[in-house]
């Protein structure tokens, strides 16, 4: 199946979905302009003096950025509503029959999971679901699996090697299932897949790409595989993944607003993209040929933050691909795509560190990025504005605290202009910003509830646990959403001014366990409730009402680590679970994969609490296959560095030599053959002998 190629060697664009966008993007536009200039009139005729100052009209500017920002994700919404009840025949899906997509036969395809430092029963149970699924499709043969670690510990990469030979053993997939390490880390996650393309890129047609916590079904990934060979102007085609397995409170808050409310924002997110969406890094599937032939990613050439490798690589490199000529497509009735929450707020907050900081460095894209679509600059505006939305509520609030103070403390100017004939009077006008507020809320938690309505239109509430506690879970998650609002407001807003002056502020450090102790939470959140409790207490001071107004702020702050600890709670979850609150449809009827990732056998099978180092070097099935995988260097200097590295392991212990040189180790295989021969003759009273009489006693 071939398509004409314009002038920059990608397929000419079709016109018919690029009308429908441009029509829908005009719609959006307009009514998203009209809302904000509305609600930017209310808010001058609130202030004061009506914006007759340089504070007010800060404020007002301000103001009318947020409000711009939260009708837009309104308006998404009720796109997303309207298009879920009438359909849209514009989709990807839509443009051909199920039938005649059936029909179309496969091209090989890589399934690419790049790790790092990641839970290793997680990840390859992951990949093994998703084998199984493939396997049921009758298509696994269209179909290769890449374990692509970036890992450095020889603790992790080295039970990373022994798990995928179990693997391998169980699925019997030699030759099919591959692991590759680097040596060399060089730009992140987007250079571990280049070093991919660039040793076997070429022998695939396509390639998907999953985290280390995703799930895909083989149905799924068949039909994509087949959109993609139905469109080959198509470059990149990203689904929609659901969040599961949320065990803690926090967790399955956030799997039950992504169940519930992501098939409402993604189809209007959608329906409005069309064929210019976003890639979002993992869960699509991509055309490896223009991929490697457009989206290589150079190093910015600025200064500070906006100099050296991008951090945040997929919305660039689906701008690339538009703007070769590409297609990139967001499809929402592609199910069966999966991915897991963090566990606990800190967690997500912890990521959102380096997702802020690589956010921000697509300013520089948004201004000085050439011949990008207009479409994809505001793509990348709006995961700039994810985080940017922060610090200027932030600023907001500290605006309308100044202008507070100075209206109590300050005797009132009537006269500002020494030309002035007539007073300006100062105007508190209350029932106006009660109908703001009340505004803004509507615009907030409005799609929510259409997103419920949806469910009940569809007839699904029975798996969501049934109406009565779909509506009640729905309530719960506004109530947690608005208490976490200025907790990550705060923690956001210090991401961005670190990344923005390409510094690292100090704070206390971070948990990443399920479960979050008292003291961590406290420790973790001291500065905030900090500053909330001073905030409020002068707020107090200056004015009972401006107190009251700042408390939907401030109380959160206040008690962040109880809040912290309360969602971080597992028994909290699971009794909620059981309950069926929060309930999500894999819950509720179950799902093959799912149940593959749950109940299959370990594949670490290293003591936890044994190094794997030791155990290269003294299991003999173990060492005979670190060593097969292991290069050979034979002279030179870096031999002889090895050869005094292995006697100074065999002598002192391996407990004596630190990881850098255990890695350097662990990547020759006459070494481990070395010491696993020596090892095994060391005297009783050696480090080693030690080492085998524990090894035997564990055993």
């Amino acid at each position: 199946m071939s398509a004409r190629r314009n002038d920059t060697g990608g397929p000419r664009p079709r016109t018919r979905w690029r009308l429908a966008a441009a029509i829908r993007r005009i719609l959006l536009l307009v009514v998203v302009l009209a809302q904000t200039a509305t609600a930017t009139w209310f808010m001058l005729s609130v202030l004061p003096y009506h914006g007759g100052n340089g504070l007010e009209i800060a404020m007002a500017a301000i103001f009318a950025v947020l409000f711009l920002w939260i009708s837009l994700g309104f308006w998404i919404g009720v796109f997303g509503f309207w298009f879920r009840r009438i359909g849209d025949r514009h989709a990807l899906l839509s443009q051909q029959s199920a039938e005649t997509l059936a029909a179309t036969p496969l091209r090989r395809t890589a399934i690419l999971l790049p790790i790092y430092h990641e839970p290793i029963d997680r990840t390859l149970g992951g990949l093994r679901a998703v084998y199984h699924s493939l396997e049921r499709t009758g298509a696994l043969e269209h179909f290769d699996f890449f374990i692509l670690s970036d890992s450095r510990d020889p603790d992790v990469w080295l039970r990373e090697q022994s798990a995928w030979a179990e693997l391998c053993e169980e699925l019997g997939a030699e030759g099919k299932l591959f692991y590759r390490r680097r040596t060399l880390n060089l730009n992140y996650k987007s250079g571990n897949i280049g070093d991919f393309l660039r040793r076997w890129g070429r022998q695939y047609d396509y390639m998907t790409v999953l985290d280390a916590d995703s799930l895909m079904d083989g149905e799924t990934l068949v039909r994509m595989v087949q959109l993609m060979q139905r469109h080959p102007q198509v470059g990149i085609l990203q689904t929609s993944p659901t969040l599961i397995n949320g065990r803690s409170l926090f967790a399955r808050v956030q799997q039950f607003a992504n169940q519930l409310y992501g098939p409402l924002f993604t189809t209007g997110l959608a329906s409005v993209q069309l064929g210019e969406a976003a890639f979002w890094g993992h869960n699509a599937i991509l055309r490896i040929e223009p991929f490697m032939r457009h989206c290589g990613l150079r190093k910015l050439r600025g200064w500070g933050l906006f100099r050296g490798p991008i951090t945040s690589h997929d919305f660039v490199e689906a701008a690339y691909m538009g703007r070769a000529g590409y297609e990139v497509w967001l499809e929402p009735g592609l199910s069966g795509s999966y991915e897991e929450s963090p566990p606990t707020l800190v967690d997500e907050l912890t990521r959102d560190r380096r997702w802020a900081k690589g956010n921000m460095q697509h300013l520089w894209l948004l201004f000085a990025g050439r011949r990008l679509r207009l479409a994809h600059r505001f793509a990348l505006l709006n995961g700039i504005m994810s985080y940017l939305a922060s610090p200027l509520w932030l600023i907001f609030l500290i605006l309308t605290t100044i202008e507070t103070a100075r209206l109590v403390l300050l005797p009132i100017e009537y006269f500002p202009d020494q030309y002035q004939l007539y007073p300006q009077w100062p105007e508190w006008r209350p029932m106006r910003a009660i109908v703001l507020v009340s505004l803004t809320f509507t615009l907030l938690f409005l799609p929510k509830l259409l997103a419920a309505l949806d469910v009940v239109f569809k007839r699904r509430t029975r798996v969501y646990g049934g109406a009565g506690r779909l509506f009640g879970s729905v309530l719960v998650e506004m109530l947690l959403s608005a208490l976490l609002a200025p907790i990550r407001m705060l923690t956001q807003s210090r991401y961005v001014v670190e990344a923005l002056f390409n510094v690292t502020l100090k704070w206390a450090g971070q948990n990443r366990t399920a479960e979050l102790s008292w003291g961590s939470a406290i420790l973790n959140q001291a500065m905030g409730t900090l500053l909330a409790l001073g905030w409020a207490l002068f707020a107090l001071w200056l004015d009972p009402m401006f107190f009251i107004w700042s408390l939907p702020v401030a109380l959160p702050l206040i008690f962040a680590a109880p809040i912290f600890v309360l969602l971080s709670g597992v028994a909290a979850g699971d009794w909620l679970r059981k309950r069926r609150w929060l309930a999500v449809p894999e819950e509720i009827d179950g799902s093959p994969l799912i149940d593959d990732l749950v109940t299959g056998r370990s594949l670490d099978r290293l003591d936890a609490d044994y190094p794997a180092f030791c155990e290269a070097i003294l299991n003999p099935r173990i060492n005979l296959l670190h060593a097969s995988l292991a290069r050979n260097c034979r002279r030179g200097p870096r031999r002889e560095r090895l050869e005094q590295l292995c006697r100074e392991c065999l002598e002192k212990g391996p407990r004596a030599i630190a990881s850098a040189d255990q890695s350097r180790l662990a990547k020759d295989s006459t070494s481990l053959t070395w010491l696993h021969e020596h090892a095994w003759n060391a005297p009783p009273s050696s480090p080693w002998g030690r080492l085998i009489r524990t090894r035997i006693n564990l055993g």
